[in-house]
C-alpha cells in the first residue's frame, strides 16, 4: 500500500474516454509521473532509484475489430508469455484478469529492461492461441514446430532484455536516448549517415519476388 509522502496516480480507460491505441493510457500516466517527478525533484538529480514492476496482465480484451476472425483478446506482451500458476483457472473463466509471469526493471521512472517466463506446456499454449483467435490449423501452420517441441518436455525458461542505451542515458543524466546512440534515426526513421531508407533497384526486387506500389495519401 501507499505510505506517507507517496503520490498515487490512477488512469482509467472507459468507453467514453478513448486512446489512440492499446497502452496509450500507460504512456499518459508515465508522462504525468515524469513531469511531476521533475517538478518535485523526485528522485533527486544525483540519485538512481530502481524498482521491479510486476505483475502484468496476460491479455486485454479487444476494443477494435481485428484482422483475424473471432479474435476476443490480444496479448499484452507476446503470445508465449506464461500465466502465473495461481491464475491458470482464470485463463478459462476470466482471461482479462489472468496475470503474467512478466517483469520490468524501472530506473528513475524509465523502463530499463523487461522480460517474461515462457509457456512450456503445449496445452496452455494452445489455449492461449485460441483466446487470441488463432485456430488450430493456423497455429499448426505457424507454430507447429514450437507446439511439437513442447510435447517433448521443455523445461520452464525465460529471460530479460536490458536496454543498455537507456541505462547509459540515465547514468549520463540525459533526457533523450538519441544522445547516446552512435547513429540515431530521425523522427521519420531515417538514418542520416547511411541515407536509409534508400532506393532499391529492380534487379534486387525481382530476385526477392517483390514489387513496389505507390500509396495514395487520403
Amino acid at each position: 500500500g501507499a505510505i506517507f509522502n507517496t503520490l498515487c496516480l490512477t488512469v482509467t480507460k472507459e468507453p467514453s474516454l478513448t486512446f489512440a491505441s492499446q497502452g496509450d493510457e500507460l504512456t499518459f500516466a508515465y508522462q504525468i509521473r515524469t513531469v511531476l517527478g521533475s517538478i518535485l525533484q523526485h528522485p533527486l538529480p544525483d540519485e538512481m532509484e530502481t524498482k521491479r514492476a510486476q505483475p502484468f496482465r496476460v491479455h486485454a480484451r479487444e476494443t477494435e475489430k481485428s484482422k483475424m476472425k473471432n479474435t476476443r483478446f490480444q496479448a499484452m506482451h507476446h503470445p508465449f508469455t506464461a500465466p502465473l500458476a495461481t491464475d491458470l483457472e482464470a485463463l478459462n473463466e476470466k482471461p482479462e484478469s489472468c496475470r503474467a509471469q512478466a517483469y520490468d526493471l524501472v530506473i528513475n521512472g524509465s523502463e530499463a529492461g523487461g522480460g517474461t517466463i515462457r509457456i512450456h506446456d503445449p496445452e496452455t499454449q494452445s489455449q492461449v492461441f485460441d483466446l487470441l483467435g488463432i485456430d488450430e490449423e493456423t497455429a499448426e501452420d505457424r507454430f507447429g514446430f514450437l507446439l511439437n517441441a513442447l510435447k517433448y518436455g521443455a523445461p520452464p525458461h525465460g529471460g530479460i532484455a536490458l536496454g543498455v542505451d537507456r541505462w547509459v542515458m540515465l547514468l549520463a543524466g540525459l533526457d533523450n536516448i538519441r544522445e547516446v546512440i552512435a547513429f540515431p534515426k530521425t523522427q521519420k526513421a531515417a538514418d542520416l549517415m547511411t541515407e536509409a531508407p534508400g532506393q532499391v533497384d529492380h534487379e534486387q526486387l525481382r530476385e526477392l519476388n517483390l514489387r513496389t506500389a505507390k500509396v495514395q495519401k487520403s
